[in-house]
C-alpha cells in the first residue's frame, strides 16, 4: 500500500518509506505606512507552502538508492507533480526544491548500509499542471 504518490513516484515500504512528515503553510499581507497610526494590512492570498519528507532506509532490504536517484531525475525535469497521499488527499502540484542523502555504515566495497535522505517539496499553482496536462 501506498503511503504517497508524487506524480509516478509512489513512497513505500519497498521503494522509499519516510518517517517524518513536516508541512508548513504562509499567507501573504501586504503593508502600507501610515502617518500617525499603525500600518495598514491586506491579506493579498497564500505564500510557499512546502512539505518536507525525511527517513533512513536500508538498501540491501529496499530500492532507496534506486529510488533517491528516480527522485533526482523527476528534479531534473522540473515540472510539476501531484501529490496525493495513501489515502487519497490532494495536496496539489509540488516540484522536488531539494533531495538529501547521508550513508553510513558501509560493506567492504563501499556500499552503505544505512542511508538517510531528506526531501524538499515546494507547491506551485495548479494552473502549471493543467498546462503541463494540455501541453502547453
Amino acid at each position: 500500500m501506498p503511503m504517497m504518490t508524487l506524480g509516478t513516484f509512489v513512497f513505500s515500504l519497498p521503494t522509499l518509506a519516510y518517517q517524518q512528515l513536516q508541512r508548513s503553510n504562509e499567507w501573504r499581507h501586504a503593508t502600507s505606512e501610515r502617518v500617525g497610526a499603525r500600518a495598514a494590512h491586506q491579506y493579498v492570498g497564500p505564500g510557499e507552502e512546502t512539505i518536507e519528507l525525511s527517513g533512513t532506509v536500508a538498501p540491501e532490504l529496499t530500492a532507496g538508492e534506486v529510488s533517491l536517484n528516480t527522485l533526482r531525475d523527476l528534479a531534473e525535469d522540473g515540472r510539476p507533480l501531484p501529490l496525493v497521499d495513501g489515502r487519497g488527499y490532494v495536496y496539489g502540484a509540488y516540484v522536488i526544491k531539494s533531495i538529501s542523502e547521508g550513508k553510513t555504515l558501509f560493506f567492504r566495497d563501499g556500499a552503505a548500509r544505512h542511508i538517510e535522505f531528506g526531501l524538499s517539496l515546494l507547491r506551485v499553482d495548479e494552473t502549471s499542471l493543467q498546462q503541463q496536462a494540455s501541453g502547453g
